[in-house]
């Protein structure tokens, strides 16, 4: 106690001092409990499911304050409910641990302590997802169980015959059906150990080293920190598997470099979100979209990101060529060689943060399941780390944590003491980068677990096929209309899992098969991120250029317009594979590759009025009606818009317009 301090405010800051302690632990302590369940020793779901939420619960409740004004920093009435609200949130959790049998026994027979309980973790996850994730997808969950309560006095196109509190709350709490179903199976599972991957990554220098291999790449060409921008957000988005975390971690060094080199502030902002956006559908995690799509599809993991690959790469590519186009519209010059990183030395010092993904790769293409596939990633990233900094250490060469110090000098306690610190930074980082998603799938799982209750989901589709009229097209439009509306209080994992259930069957009806369905719900998902109003993406861009939100988020969603193109493709057109099987490599999935990709290019030529210089009026109408023909799902019409392409690049080449005085 200090001389300033009275014994009130000793004991005040020994609570907050606790608490923070506390935080620590309990992080740390979830990512090795994922990391022994993912590699170790398999836990009954129920069992593995509750103790997973149990410590998010914990951390969401410690971490986050009820309301914006409320203080983490000081013991007051809102403190001492957090920790009420941690208490309740174990004993939950311990309640279905210790009672495991005797719940699997009664099923439908219900004490009175099981419906109390069930209604209180219910209460919790919703209160967990306002303070997470907001207002919006808790109002949804609420909805929802009010929709299953009043079910007779719905109306007519909605209606159903109602069930009990305690049916509801105990199908939520004390089954596989509700909260404990699929998506936050797959959030305690493949995706911990996903995000774990990351955030080991991340702590041990790999976010830096492939920003690093990018810029060697590409910042020498036309608007290279743009296209810097693209890759290293498509690297880094591949692994974090957040669009937002990617603009603000990315974009702190892009962003910059691209106003540095002329880029207006609002297009800097929007590239880095068109692009971490992407990041979303690039295998190998696309933002846990790839570990639900497997097992809401029952199809192997590999299978899934093998045909994410190529869609995920042409949306790249449109991105890239609305940047080059920028760039060369405005004289935007590249970075000299001279200021750049050279690639082979950047390779060379980063090699051990690629050989992890060496690693995932070939356990995913030996067929081990993605949980052991994450935990051999982790481990790898660990070991291969530890081996690089052994060896810099043992050679006196600088350490990622020092700039230009002796390293010589630093004794081999304090060089383990620094490695043991980083791996339990990694191991906390982890965990409070897993909340958001985990949070998110519990209270899907509200949704999910009522609208199968009561049959919603079938109704729903009915009024999709309905209002589309049978049309594959429009049935995908209104599909991501539904997906705008959801994404601006849903974050991306969400409001795919309540796509899929409800707008997924609708497709399936159409003819569309069961994986490309998925798929082109999944792509929707993401519009929120660079769709006005909501923006998310862009308004964090916007925020890191210092530039207007409304303007990056408008210039955004023109850039990611592949996204909103690319699904419709995958309905028509075998973008995705042929047969059950979706085998890659049959003539026509790659005419569709092509036929599709020179679609989007002449597309973005005709947005941007610009291939390889400003387009006249003509050349622009002529890229329009390429894209056209490229898009539309005949032979003939992409012989005709091909034609109208290779004119338009040759009247490009060939004409020169003239200049006005």
């Amino acid at each position: 106690m200090t001389d300033k301090q009275t014994p009130s405010e000793t004991r005040h800051s020994a609570a907050v001092a606790f608490t923070a302690r506390l935080i620590v632990v309990v992080a740390i302590s979830l990512s090795l409990y994922q990391l022994y369940t993912a590699g170790i020793a398999a836990l009954t779901a129920l069992v593995q499911r509750s103790i997973h939420l149990g410590a998010i619960l914990t951390l969401t409740f410690l971490l986050k304050p009820p309301f914006k004004t409320a203080r983490k920093d000081r013991v007051n009435i809102w403190f001492l409910l957090d920790w009420v609200l941690v208490l309740l949130s174990v004993y939950c959790a311990y309640y279905i641990c210790s009672n495991l049998t005797e719940i699997f026994e009664r099923q439908g027979d219900w004490l009175q302590a099981d419906l109390i309980v069930s209604v209180v973790g219910t209460l919790l996850v919703m209160e967990a997802c306002r303070r997470v994730i907001g207002l919006f997808m808790t109002g949804i969950c609420v909805a929802a169980i009010v929709y299953a309560m009043f079910g007779p006095y719905m109306p007519m196109l909605i209606i159903h015959k109602g069930y009990s509190i305690e049916r509801i709350a105990t199908t939520l709490w004390l089954t596989t059906e509700g909260i404990f179903g699929l998506p936050i199976g797959v959030a305690a599972t493949f995706v911990y150990v996903f995000v774990l991957f990351g955030a080991f990554l991340e702590t041990t220098g790999g976010g830096n080293f492939f920003i690093d291999l990018a810029y060697s790449l590409t910042g020498r060409f036309s608007g290279g920190p743009a296209k810097t921008s693209v890759l290293a957000s498509g690297f880094m988005g591949s692994i974090s598997g957040s669009a937002v975390g990617n603009v603000v971690a990315t974009g702190s060094f892009t962003i910059p470099m691209m106003k540095k080199v002329g880029y207006r502030p609002h297009v800097a902002g929007a590239i880095e979100a068109a692009a971490s956006t992407g990041g979303q559908l690039m295998p190998p995690i696309m933002g846990a979209g790839a570990f639900l799509m497997a097992e809401f599809t029952n199809t192997s993991y590999l299978t899934i990101i093998k045909i994410a690959l190529l869609p995920a790469i042409m949306y790249y590519v449109t991105v890239l060529f609305f940047v080059h186009f920028e760039a060369q519209k405005f004289g935007l010059k590249g970075q000299p060689r001279e200021n750049l990183p050279r690639a082979w030395p950047v390779i060379k010092n980063g090699l051990h943060f690629i050989i992890p993904v060496i690693i995932l790769i070939y356990v995913l293409m030996v067929n081990y399941s993605p949980m052991m596939a994450g935990f051999v990633a982790v481990m790898s990233t660990l070991a291969t780390s530890l081996a690089a900094d052994s060896i810099r250490w043992s050679l006196g060469k600088p350490l990622p944590w020092d700039d230009e110090a002796a390293v010589q000098r630093e004794p081999l306690s304090g060089f383990v003491a620094k490695e043991f610190r980083i791996i339990l930074k990694a191991l906390e980082k982890g965990a409070r980068n897993a909340i958001m998603v985990s949070v998110a799938c519990a209270a899907a799982g509200i949704i999910v677990g009522m609208v199968t209750l009561t049959g919603m989901g079938l109704k729903f589709s009915s009024l999709v096929l309905d209002l589309s009229f049978g049309i594959k097209a429009l049935a995908i439009l209104l599909i991501g209309a539904a997906s705008l509306v959801l994404g601006m209080g849903l974050p991306v994992t969400a409001s795919y899992i309540v796509l899929a259930t409800l707008a997924g069957p609708a497709l399936l009806d159409m003819g569309v098969p069961l994986v490309v369905s998925h798929m082109i719900v999944f792509w929707y998902s993401q519009d929120a991120n660079v769709t006005p109003p909501v923006s998310l993406a862009s308004f964090a861009g916007a925020g890191v250029a210092g530039a207007n939100p409304m303007r990056t988020a408008f210039t955004s969603w023109k850039l990611a317009k592949g996204l909103y193109i690319i699904p419709i493709i995958m309905a028509y057109r075998p973008l995705l594979g042929i047969g059950d099987t979706y085998e890659l490599f049959h003539w026509s999935v790659w005419w569709t590759v092509a036929v599709t990709t020179a679609g989007l290019i002449a597309f973005a030529s005709g947005l941007e009025r610009y291939f390889l210089r400003k387009a006249t009026w003509v050349e622009t109408v002529l890229f329009w009606l390429a894209a056209a023909g490229l898009f539309w799902p005949t032979y003939w019409a992409d012989a005709v818009g091909m034609a109208f392409f290779v004119s338009a690049i040759l009247l490009q080449w060939f004409y020169r317009p003239p200049t006005r005085q």
